[in-house]
């Protein structure tokens, strides 16, 4: 008889303005990785700061799990915010935590739920001036 052991992974996904990240969680070693960079590594660390806020307040679960994300589109900032939402979001769905999901909220609720906020599209009259510019007027 064949014995398959399935391997637990979390797919997530995290969204800021235009950034997308989406993460793999999975038992392992405590590795945490960004676009295959070890967060470590990753400058400025005001950005790195920002990363490893989620696995700080979750403690010891995430020190169990292998975290990779994968982040394209928007900013850098936006895409360090996709990737941290992404996390906590995997983070609580492995742990099925209801105490860890209302801890990440009051900390700071964007780590859950989603900025709904995006750029005004400019407008075809005066597209290359924004969205909402209109021309000068002359008094005189």
């Amino acid at each position: 008889m064949l014995r398959c052991d399935v391997m637990k992974i979390i797919n997530s996904v995290g969204k800021r303005k235009n950034a997308v990240a989406r993460a793999v969680i999975k038992a392992g070693k405590g590795q945490y990785r960004i676009n295959k960079v070890p967060v470590k590594l990753v400058q400025p660390e005001v950005s790195r700061l920002r990363l490893l806020e989620p696995v700080r307040l979750s403690k010891s679960e995430a020190d169990k799990l292998d975290i990779s994300v994968v982040t394209n589109g928007g900013g850098t900032t936006g895409m360090v915010d996709a990737a941290r939402q992404a996390v906590a979001r995997g983070i609580v769905e492995w742990t099925k935590s209801d105490e860890l999901r209302k801890m990440f909220i009051a900390y700071d609720r964007n780590l859950i739920v989603n900025d709904p906020r995006r750029n005004e599209t400019s407008k075809e009259s005066h597209s290359s001036m924004g969205p909402r510019r209109k021309r000068q007027s002359s008094k005189r």
